[in-house]
């Protein structure tokens, strides 16, 4: 059972590394990773230096672990009509002090922020901007009698 939902609201990039043949970079996605689920967004919108998203997608957060265990993967990539897709770096988001935060509050939100994208060889290229929200999933106490019974479903109401 989920203990929560984190969205990631996947905006916007500039500055990527070009990988066409003429210079420019012409159909950017990313790939979204986060404890075994995967999303792919679309192809952004813009040429050029400048990309567009505006891609909300779901996770379900089902424990807490260790910090490293909860990380957000994003890969971007160059999509390729006529060869592989090309490999343009990726960014790693910590997000276990989010996650605790928001089981303690009810809610936890990140701003959109800039995050660096790194490249193969370890160099920054680029960035993207990204905001995130948890929101811990809340028990309906409401069901809580109808799993137990009540006192018309005994045997002494019956008598």
């Amino acid at each position: 059972m989920p203990i929560g939902f984190m969205e990631l609201h996947l905006l916007k990039a500039k500055g990527l590394n070009a990988t066409c043949f003429f210079g420019g970079m012409e159909d950017p996605y990313v790939l979204i990773q986060y404890e075994g689920q995967e999303h792919k967004s679309t192809v952004a919108k813009g040429r050029g230096r400048k990309h567009i998203w505006d891609e909300k997608f779901m996770f379900k957060v089902e424990s807490f672990g260790s910090k490293d265990k909860h990380k957000i993967i994003l890969k971007i990539m160059d999509k390729d009509s006529f060869s592989a897709d090309d490999f343009i770096g990726q960014t790693i988001i910590y997000v276990k002090d989010l996650l605790t935060q928001g089981v303690e509050n009810g809610v936890s939100k990140l701003p959109p922020l800039k995050y660096r994208v790194v490249r193969a060889d370890q160099s920054y290229r680029g960035e993207v901007d990204v905001a995130i929200t948890f929101t811990p999933k809340v028990e309906d106490e409401l069901n809580i009698e109808e799993d137990i019974g009540g006192w018309k479903e005994s045997n002494y109401y019956l008598s």
